[in-house]
């Protein structure tokens, strides 16, 4: 993988973890003031001049530019952000088929995502529009078999009514390229991370 592509960490100006970026990006922002890399072993910040001016250790990885070695940097402090990721669930099929657990919710089968459409409970053709509230997972024959009509109309009735889902969102790291510097400032027991595979 290229050094410049590989992940850095980012933390907002309160050490809290909010994203990750680019290798390449990180160094973009040290350079233009916006940030400063962390020395994750010290907590120390260090501007673009002075992470620029440190020495190299043997095992250390760096960024080869005309006149100078530069450490990579794992994690970077930004020096003016101080917000937090998004924390609303998004609406969107992964979310709604997650909320509402791979199941019909006109018969309660579970017949696999494949199986399974979207269903709008006023209908987009009377101006049911798609949102948390009026969207729902529906087996092909009971969608085909409500159509485009209410569900009272046909004799159907919902598990459960549908709700935005309470559930916090997490920032996903890939745990293949989580960095061992980074764990000093994530933890899956305090902050909301989820790992992937």
């Amino acid at each position: 993988m290229n050094l410049l592509t590989q992940p850095a960490l980012v933390l907002n100006k309160s050490w809290i973890a909010i994203t990750t970026t680019t290798v390449r990006r990180a160094m973009s922002l040290v350079y233009g003031g916006e940030a400063k890399v962390v020395e994750p072993d010290t907590y120390a910040t260090f501007d673009f001049s002075m992470w620029s001016e440190l020495s190299i250790a043997q095992d250390q990885e760096f960024i080869q530019t005309v006149s100078l070695r530069i450490r990579v940097p794992e994690v970077i402090l930004l020096t003016f952000y101080n917000g937090l990721p998004q924390m609303d669930v998004v609406f969107s099929r992964r979310n709604l088929y997650r909320r509402d657990s791979y199941t019909c919710q006109y018969c309660g089968i579970k017949p696999g995502s494949e199986e399974l459409t979207i269903d709008h409970i006023v209908p987009r053709s009377q101006g049911g529009i798609s949102n948390w509230d009026n969207c729902v997972l529906a087996c092909i024959k009971c969608n085909h078999r409500k159509s485009n009509k209410s569900p009272e109309s046909m004799g159907m009735h919902l598990k459960k009514l549908p709700t935005k889902p309470s559930w916090t969102p997490t920032m996903k790291i890939t745990y293949s390229r989580r960095r061992v510097a980074w764990e000093k400032f994530l933890s899956d027991k305090y902050w909301n991370i989820a790992l992937e595979e």
